[in-house]
């Protein structure tokens, strides 16, 4: 493997080496903004091989062990020297961590930790919901100008993380195709490479004019439901066992490829924001069920995996109603170590929906 595919599994490989002036946790974090400001910010994520006793500590075993890692590593001072970490709403994990980060910096200033940042984004479908998150956007890129004095290049930044999208939207296809020029784990890798947005644009395009260059993958094709995966541990479980991820939904893979802001204003991003609904903890599972229908239609996959975390509660919630909507065999993998998977169920054939 070499070129731009070799370039952006370094990237993803080294995500957390970098020591970025910025670390942001979660889904409604308005990027665009953070590259507005100038600012160099990567996605925190945790480490399933470190372990996460100091953010049991802090958090409690209740709380999704992703979540804990991240609080442990912060605390380990293993992703550098953060100024600040900048933190969204997007499930019940996140604010806890926020929560816990704003505590332990005021408590224990001898830690050292960065100043952290809610992005409080909501997604109820009513008008007072849309203003709340405008508000919340403007406050937002207020405290951003303050930080670095700086006025925000908006339009810069909205046109290159479209661009970044568009991209992605191209990339993913080609594990759709049959057979799929691209791994799961690879997908992965070219979506959250720890790259600037003009880099990432950058050799994502290079990636495309390689496609014909890339490896087949002919294994039985399956669609990843269920919890979020901010490592590539359970990806390269599942298709060592001869499968090929082809599809998901969560915001480090698909649900990451949404449409384009378009136009560059803050009212534009925080309805772009608003619409980001379809994952585990925002989302209905009817609306979970009618994504799965069609993307599974579309990524051609043969087999269903919702693949649950311990502690992570939501995504098993809509599997029944996945299950009910789908015309393809479908297993549940609940109550899963983080990082791990127990794959005894995908070694038997599942029955067939009726």
């Amino acid at each position: 493997m070499g070129g731009a595919l070799a370039a952006l599994e370094e990237a993803y490989a080294r995500r957390s080496r970098q020591g970025p002036s910025v670390g942001y946790v979660g889904a409604d974090v308005p990027v665009e903004l953070l590259t507005a400001a100038g600012l160099r910010a990567i996605r925190l994520t945790g480490d399933p091989e470190s372990g996460s006793e100091l953010g049991d500590r802090y958090l409690g075993r209740g709380v999704d062990p992703a979540a804990r890692s991240v609080l442990t590593r912060l605390l380990d001072g293993a992703f550098g020297d953060l100024d600040r970490v900048v933190v969204s709403h997007d499930c019940e994990a996140s604010l806890r961590l926020f929560y816990a980060l704003r505590e332990l910096r005021r408590v224990e200033p001898g830690r050292g930790l960065p100043e952290a940042y809610l992005v409080d984004l909501l997604h109820l479908p009513h008008r007072t919901t849309a203003r709340y998150n405008r508000r919340r956007v403007g406050e937002f890129a207020a405290r951003l100008e303050a930080w670095t004095g700086r006025r925000l290049d908006l339009a810069g930044a909205v046109a290159a993380h479209d661009e970044r999208r568009r991209l992605l939207a191209a990339v993913a296809e080609l594990r759709r195709i049959v057979p799929a020029r691209l791994t799961g784990r690879q997908f992965l890798a070219a979506a959250n490479a720890a790259l600037p947005v003009t880099e990432h644009i950058a050799l994502l395009a290079r990636l495309l004019s390689e496609a014909d260059r890339l490896d087949e993958h002919t294994g039985r094709r399956v669609f990843l439901s269920g919890s979020a995966h901010d490592t590539p541990h359970v990806y390269e479980a599942i298709e060592a066992e001869g499968h090929v991820i082809v599809g998901e939904d969560h915001s480090f893979g698909d649900l990451a490829v949404t449409g384009p802001v378009g136009t560059a204003s803050l009212d534009a991003l925080a309805e772009h924001y608003h619409r980001g609904t379809l994952t585990a903890h925002r989302a209905t599972p009817g609306a979970r069920a009618a994504y799965a229908a069609v993307a599974v239609r579309r990524c051609r996959a043969e087999l269903f995996v919702s693949y649950c975390r311990e502690s992570d509660e939501a995504p098993a919630w809509d599997f029944p109603a996945q299950r009910a909507a789908l015309d393809i065999p479908a297993v549940l993998l609940e109550h899963q170590e983080y990082g791990r998977a127990d794959l005894a169920a995908l070694r038997k054939e599942p029955a067939c929906p009726k």
